[in-house]
């Protein structure tokens, strides 16, 4: 079944009005849910006083949103605002020293929030692992990096290293972890490319100018280092038409879903709910799968803002940086399920890709997803639930594939041939609605609570069976046909049809005047035809 299958356009008219009334009705559900219990015990803690003229609490149940958006948002735009002036600059005077100045800027940074004793720790890992670099193996890189990462996870060597970072404040561990956990990645990046270098070396001021870039220090996306060091090595940066329009637009769309965000945390407490299993186990089965749903799209709507700003300011320094992640209610398939572009690409090019090949071979891509997923899962932190999370999405990816090759075999595979593209594509729409559900539970797992997933599936599938199961699944359905209509578009679009020569023009009949011939037998003939000419 190609891509670029149609089907009735009444069709999916349907389908667009069924997805847009389920979801309204769930969010009325959530919403009479927030209403009633604000003034829950269970809920005082995450939901506090918002709106006092509206009379409206607020969802505060995210500390990373709270964090980011309103106890340190004026010390994070101040640094970034002040790396966008001293790049800026930079461009102006000294454009082919501009990584350098991205580099000093970064270490001043760095040094201004952590201390020397901090940036003398990252430091030793850029040191150790150059000089890992240098012998160009690259298992002996991949042993190096991931010793160094699990340090950060590990004790005693967290506590010992954890008491290099100087002053107390409440930002400390989010920073410590995360700069640290960063600073591997891309160390690794940088040994890994070395590798593959023919020859001579990179030379250590390029990995401490990869490292110490500070939009992407602490918070990401990782850039791998052939991509960050070809972009910033450009003395001449110049720019495409209309680039510094969409780069205004896209930070007045950031803004805007900062906005949205803090309204709906004012009408739906989504976050806080899921934390009360008592409040869950009294909710409708449309309120406990609304919450699901509405948990994943708002990670998602969280990480493509926060990426979204940093890749905004490394725009403005001429970088081309990892697209957001891909919105989780166009997925449907596990192969596209990432949050953050930047360490898929990196787990791809270097782990994924580099163990599957071309993916085709059932052996070789059950190895590169498991090696794949326990990087993951170490640079996350090796707990139960990210174990447990890893462990259902290697399953899931191996078992896409698992149906693929069972698809492409015989009779299935003469059998789709047989039947018309519209067909093929509602039978697969329908695989694909399972599918949907299976990436939402599994996520739920980490972006949640395990308790939370297993009721939802229960509802689900257990006691909301055969009514709410067939009415979710017949929606999920239509958000499938829905997704798929679009990427047919877009196909359309990036590929077009190509239109068909025009044939050959239609003979048309003329005819002759005849020549005054002497009477015979056979002059008598086209007399004879005259009427076979007008019935043509």
């Amino acid at each position: 079944m190609g891509i670029k299958a149609a089907i009735p356009r009444y069709e999916l008219y349907l389908y667009y009005a069924v997805l847009g009334l389920a979801m309204l009705w769930s969010a009325s559900w959530i919403c009479e849910v927030s209403s009633s219990n604000a003034n829950r015990k269970t809920l005082k803690s995450s939901v506090r006083p918002g709106w006092y003229y509206f009379g409206r609490k607020k969802d505060t149940a995210d500390l990373e949103w709270v964090m980011w958006f309103s106890t340190f948002r004026e010390p994070i735009l101040f640094a970034l605002s002040g790396h966008v002036l001293f790049a800026k600059i930079c461009s102006m005077l000294a454009p082919q020293h501009r990584s350098l100045v991205y580099m000093g800027y970064g270490v001043l940074a760095v040094w201004t929030s952590m201390g020397w004793g901090y940036v003398s720790l990252v430091l030793s890992h850029c040191v150790l692992l150059y000089s890992v670099s240098l012998v160009k193996l690259r298992w002996l890189c991949f042993a190096a990096g991931l010793g160094s990462l699990a340090a950060y996870k590990c004790e005693p060597f967290v506590t010992w290293q954890a008491g290099f970072v100087e002053g107390d404040f409440d930002l400390r561990h989010i920073l410590y972890y995360g700069g640290c956990g960063f600073t591997i990645m891309r160390c690794l990046s940088f040994a890994l490319e070395n590798c593959e270098r023919k020859e001579g070396n990179h030379s250590l001021l390029e990995l401490i100018q990869y490292n110490f870039y500070l939009p992407h220090f602490y918070f990401g996306p990782i850039m791998t280092f052939d991509k960050f060091n070809v972009q910033v090595s450009r003395s001449v940066a110049s720019r495409k038409e209309g680039e510094m329009r969409s780069i205004g637009l896209q930070g007045l769309l950031h803004l805007g879903g900062v906005l949205l965000v803090d309204v709906l945390f004012h009408f739906l407490y989504f976050l806080s709910i899921p934390t009360d299993m008592k409040l869950l186990r009294q909710l409708s089965d449309w309120a406990v799968v609304g919450l699901a749903y509405v948990n994943l799209v708002y990670d998602w709507v969280k990480a493509a803002i926060m990426f979204g700003v940093i890749n905004t300011v490394s725009r403005l320094d001429h970088l081309d940086p990892p697209k957001p992640p891909k919105c989780i209610t166009t997925l449907y398939v596990f192969a596209e399920t990432h949050f953050d572009r930047g360490i898929n690409d990196w787990l791809c090019k270097y782990v994924y890709d580099h163990l599957g090949g071309n993916h085709g071979d059932v052996l070789k891509e059950l190895v590169a997803t498991l090696c794949t997923f326990g990087v993951t899962a170490l640079w996350l932190g090796p707990s139960q639930v990210v174990l447990l999370w890893a462990s259902l999405n290697c399953l899931g990816l191996n078992l896409e594939l698992w149906t693929a090759k069972l698809a492409s075999m015989q009779p299935l595979a003469s059998l789709e041939m047989s039947i018309s593209p519209a067909m093929s594509r509602r039978i697969r729409a329908i695989v694909n609605t399972f599918n949907f559900w299976t990436i939402v539970l599994y996520n739920l797992v980490a972006l949640n609570s395990v308790d939370f997933a297993k009721l939802v599936a229960k509802r689900l599938l257990l006691k909301g069976f055969p009514f709410t199961t067939v009415a979710v699944m017949f929606v999920t359905y239509c958000l499938i046909q829905v997704i798929k209509e679009r990427e047919r578009r877009q196909a359309l679009l990036d590929d077009p049809d190509p239109v068909p020569p025009p044939g050959p023009a239609p003979a048309t009949p003329t005819v002759t005047p005849p020549t005054p011939t002497l009477a015979t037998p056979t002059a008598a003939q086209p007399i004879v035809a005259s009427d076979k000419q007008k019935a043509e």
